[in-house]
């Protein structure tokens, strides 16, 4: 039994039904300070930008939050869903709060408590601080969290700090009740494969939504349908939207883009110009997340461009040494450039003094 309110219906319906959900960066001020007011604006951009959810705490808002001498893991949660609320408020919308949590049982354990005491709905859980322990330990971990908060899975690619996760892990976590999603982006079509096969097999397709992490294909993910042969049966599976850094710039384009890709799902047809934006997609996220250089100037690349908005003061990490890499600079340059029909600058222009407001 979980010790905290399982999600409202509606929350679970629109998790099913497929959102964006921009994994929220850290705002700083040119002395590397937590910025409060340009992380409200950011929340407000992605509140009034569609997406139907926000994720916190995540590797995109910087694990070093975590840090003692920081000390910004609560505080960012606490801010961003008070301005959520408060948008949700005006709005009537209901957004599905998703917070970040890592580290072995002990630290994800008081994470998923401070996230469930401060109104998230679900955790993104990490498994990349237990790279040695096996599957039976690995279940046990995720149960032990599953009692405070329910869980959102969590496969990422091992490029950037995550492990390698079988298909005899995934079906055994899709039976823990209190799973209501998982994030895929292990960047990799075989790990992919093995996520969507466990969530098929095991009868609960109907309570789990899959959320591509995937963000070198993201539109691709988003348009495939999985078939599976069973008997005299065929398990269809797709992806319902997405849980991604490269979603939290050029916001509403995603929501545009999403909803494009749930109509191709509906019975519309993939069409040459569909896989032609799917590579103006991935072109535009190398640009970002830096992959020639192991995505180390990934987080600095997302705060680049919201820089260039107008919605950061600066594209700064906690840690100095976190920058962008050489050339990469130029790269976001070239995209912005090509692909001027992708970015939302205008909607952003048109609102950003209300959200600094």
């Amino acid at each position: 039994m979980a010790s905290y309110p399982f999600p409202p219906p509606s929350i679970l319906a629109s998790l099913r039904e497929g959102l964006v959900i921009p994994a929220h960066p850290l705002a700083l001020t040119n002395e590397r300070k937590f910025d409060a007011r340009h992380q409200r604006a950011l929340t407000r951009y992605y509140h009034a930008a569609g997406a139907g959810g926000i994720a916190v705490g995540v590797h995109t808002t910087q694990f070093e939050i975590r840090d003692p001498k920081y000390g910004l893991y609560q505080p960012v949660l606490e801010l961003c869903a008070e301005t959520i609320r408060e948008c949700d408020q005006k709005t009537g919308k209901e957004t599905v709060r998703i917070a970040g949590l890592v580290g072995k049982t002990a630290q994800a354990l008081s994470e998923a408590r401070i996230a469930a005491d401060t109104g998230y709905h679900a955790g993104l859980l990490s498994l990349a601080a237990m790279k040695e322990a096996g599957d039976d330990q690995l279940i046990e971990h995720c149960r032990a969290i599953a009692e405070i908060i329910p869980l959102v899975g969590f496969y990422l690619q091992p490029a950037v700090g995550g492990r390698i996760l079988s298909l005899h892990f995934w079906r055994r976590f899709v039976e823990i009740a209190n799973v209501l999603a998982i994030k895929v982006a292990p960047f990799n079509r075989y790990q992919t494969m093995d996520v969507v096969r466990a969530v098929a097999e095991s009868g609960r397709l109907s309570e789990i939504a899959l959320y591509t992490g995937n963000d070198d294909n993201i539109v691709l993910d988003l348009v495939s349908e999985y078939c599976f042969p069973t008997g005299e049966q065929e398990i269809k599976v797709h992806f319902s939207g997405g849980l991604l850094g490269h979603w939290a710039c050029w916001t509403k384009k995603a929501v545009e883009l999403l909803e494009q890709c749930k109509s191709i799902r509906q019975g519309g047809e993939v069409t040459s110009d569909v896989l032609t934006l799917a590579l103006q997609v991935t072109e535009s996220n190398a640009a970002f997340f830096d992959p020639p250089n192991q995505f180390a100037g990934a987080i600095a690349g997302v705060h680049e461009v919201l820089r260039r908005q107008g919605l950061m003061e600066n594209n700064f990490c906690l840690k100095p040494s976190e920058v962008l890499s050489p050339g990469q600079l130029e790269e976001i340059d070239r995209v912005y450039r090509i692909y001027p029909h992708l970015n939302d600058d205008d909607f952003v222009q048109a609102n950003l003094q209300e959200w600094l407001n």
